[in-house]
């Protein structure tokens, strides 16, 4: 099961844990991750794509580091948190499991992003970096759409003060948290806000991953299987 975005006119979704083959913990679409089997996960990979019209050889993954480095797209697996392409059929996809998936889209333009934004990423601006590398590719403001997945909502992401103090030194407002709790969506569309993105091109699912539809590496104490964001054009 994919779910969509109104406002994103081109191949996208962001995945459930519904309508796979792995068995209990990871049951049932795990699409990631190193606890379950590579068979299992290659075999879900490819019922999910074949969903949307797409295939794994125009697949684009990244090994996730938590920062805010922007890769440009290519077939296969590159490190960092963020990917951007000018070219038709490339699939981009993001893996999450609490930290929220991030799609872009300039449909004038024709550039696709997708970020992977974690409280590290977000932090580091993961979505200002992604917009930035997608204007190097001919993308305007105006003209992009924003869908935000699923992630952790904040009634259940507790942090350290120190980690709040880093929000408050990069610039966020403190509407962004209460207490020790921060509410990344806020914080993303602070950051999409600050970079001229207009609010009704900026779509939010505002759904927690630790509801039962979905993985959570934290509700699960890091025994879960892994979803994607994807976007494809």
């Amino acid at each position: 099961m994919w779910l969509k975005s109104p406002d994103i006119n081109c191949t996208h979704g962001f995945s459930t844990r519904h309508g796979g083959i792995s068995p209990v913990p990871f049951d049932s679409l795990n699409l990631g991750g190193s606890q379950d089997t590579p068979e299992n996960i290659l075999q879900n990979r490819i019922l999910k794509l074949e969903d949307l019209g797409l295939s794994l050889s125009n697949l684009c993954t990244l090994k996730q580091v938590h920062g805010n480095h922007v890769c440009i797209a290519h077939p296969g697996a590159q490190e960092g948190d963020a990917m951007v392409t000018n070219k038709p059929g490339l699939t981009l996809a993001i893996s999450i499991a609490d930290c929220y998936p991030i799609l872009f889209y300039d449909e004038l333009n024709k550039v696709i992003g997708s970020a992977h934004a974690g409280w590290r990423g977000t932090q580091g601006k993961i979505a200002e970096t992604t917009i930035q590398a997608m204007l190097k590719l001919g993308a305007k403001t105006e003209n992009i759409k924003v869908a935000i997945g699923q992630g952790i909502s904040q009634q259940n992401f507790e942090v350290g003060m120190e980690v709040i103090e880093k929000f408050r030194e990069a610039g966020f407002p403190k509407t962004c948290w209460n207490g020790n709790k921060i509410d990344l969506v806020k914080c993303n569309l602070f950051i999409l806000s600050k970079n001229n993105i207009l609010e009704k091109n900026i779509w939010a699912m505002n759904r927690c991953t630790f509801e039962k539809d979905f993985f959570s590496y934290r509700r699960d104490k890091g025994i879960t299987g892994r979803m994607w964001g994807i976007i494809s054009m």
